[in-house]
């Protein structure tokens, strides 16, 4: 219905300064916020449960752990968000241009005047999808150099400890341990994890660093190698072994890994990260070990070669002392100049003993000339008459006939022969020794001179 207002009329077309309700309008008017609350309760009313199929775009990861992203085709695009306990139940990392198929509710976001998804699901949209992330994922890791041939480290020639990483039932794990003990018995550590599903790629990435954390030396002792194992299945079945994680932990392991997923046609981002792929579990034990039965083969070849070496070493040795032999003179020929030197020597040897005693007996002869009693007798006389003289020097210098002739000797009781007068005035008590005994004297002091004798001077008795 129109309505047609004249020119005189006070309510007509012209611009009215303070809103007023207008006849028959019984609509009141709402608020911004009313109308936001209005069309989110519809939007999400009339699209409670929706399947969107579109391209990401925008992909971002939210430090509180929300996820918010873009989802587009060719006319339109929808934001997105998941928030933090859906993003971790993803089964794969979402990634800028991977086609998916999204599964939530409409709802709109105030703020922005928008609409928007909130995603409780999200799966790929079909294998070309999953084939697309996994390029992707690929090029990523590989401009990375998680994959370049240097990092490859050498295996093992005879590993000691094995390490698997692989689910503890199913055909794998029994392929490998028979596999092993058929070729070379070896130590064998099983970490179980699960190899399919949304906890597959964490509890694989953890048990890959746990092998590379064991000290060596420990209780536990550490791998020498590491297999990486699971049964062959679809892209989706073996898509755990794709994820980042997994990846990056195979790439930083220590310990040289062998990836073996699946069959021989399949292909694994892991593959690329490990030092060496299998085609199978079973071929990934072929690989780890030598064939023991041969090794036991070789060893005793070698002895065989080592022990013809040896025979044929000592048969040229005695063909070449036998060749030497011939060439060597006869024994007669080579030992008669020095029986003849021996010979000649012992009889020189007996005409220089005979010699040697006639002279010894003449100088025994001369000796015994010089030894007569006579000649004994002389000297024996000289040397009393040298000892009388002798004697008699002693005598005359011994002091003690010095004393008997009136001398005396005279010492300080302190100790020590007095020579001198003002060395007896100095030591005051004197010992005054005679011919026939001491007597005990002291000085006096006195002024006379040297050499005269006043009665003052003379010593006291004691």
């Amino acid at each position: 219905m129109v309505n047609s207002f004249s020119d005189d009329d006070d309510t007509g077309g012209s611009a009215r300064l303070v809103a007023e309700t207008l006849p028959g309008d019984n609509a009141a008017p709402l608020s911004v916020g009313e109308l936001s609350l209005k069309l989110k309760r519809f939007v999400e009313g009339e699209f409670g449960h929706v399947r969107l199929r579109g391209e990401i775009s925008g992909y971002k990861r939210a430090v509180s752990g929300h996820v918010y992203l873009a989802l587009k085709d060719d006319s339109a695009v929808i934001d997105g968000v998941i928030w933090k306990g859906a993003a971790h139940a993803l089964a794969f990392t979402p990634q800028d241009g991977i086609e998916v198929i999204a599964t939530g509710k409409l709802t709109t976001y105030p703020g922005r005047s928008k609409y928007q998804i909130v995603i409780d699901r999200m799966e790929l949209a079909g294998e070309g999808a999953l084939m697309a992330l996994f390029e992707k994922l690929k090029a990523k890791l590989a401009g990375e150099g998680l994959f370049d041939p240097a990092r490859k480290q050498r295996l093992p020639f005879l590993p000691r400890t094995i390490g698997v990483v692989t689910s503890p039932t199913g055909a794998v794990i029994r392929d490998i341990l028979h596999r092993l003990a058929d070729r070379f018995p070896s130590h064998v550590i099983v970490w179980p994890v699960a190899v399919q599903g949304e906890a597959a790629a964490g509890q694989i990435a953890a048990a890959v660093r746990g092998f590379d954390a064991i000290a060596p030396g420990g209780p536990v002792p550490r791998p020498d190698l590491v297999i990486v194992a699971r049964g062959g299945g679809s892209i989706e079945d073996l898509w755990a072994f794709n994820e980042e994680v997994v990846v990056r932990a195979i790439a930083d392991c220590q310990i040289p890994i062998i990836s073996a997923v699946g069959h021989e046609t399949d292909t694994s981002l892991s593959d690329f990260a490990a030092d060496l792929r299998a085609p199978t579990p079973t071929a990934a034990a072929e690989i780890a070990v030598p064939v023991r039965a041969d090794l036991i083969a070789t060893v005793a070849g070698y002895g065989v070669r080592a022990e013809r070496c040896a025979r044929r070493y000592q048969e040229r040795g005695r063909e070449r002392l036998t060749a030497l032999a011939r060439l060597l003179p006869r024994r007669d020929a080579l030992l008669g100049p020095q029986r003849q030197r021996v010979d000649d020597l012992g009889q020189r040897l007996d005409r220089a003993l005979e010699a040697r005693v006639t002279r010894g007996r003449r100088q025994l002869d001369r000796a015994g000339a010089v030894l007569r009693p006579a000649m004994l007798a002389r000297q024996l006389s000289g040397a009393r008459d040298r000892l009388a003289r002798t004697g008699k020097l002693l005598d005359a210098l011994n002091p003690k006939g010095l004393l008997k002739r009136g001398y005396v000797l005279v010492e300080a009781r302190s100790g020590g022969v007095v020579t001198t007068a003002e060395e007896a005035r100095a030591a005051g008590a004197l010992m005054l020794h005679f011919g026939d005994g001491a007597v005990a004297a002291r000085v006096e002091r006195t002024s006379a001179k040297p050499y005269e004798k006043p009665v003052s001077a003379q010593p006291s008795l004691l």
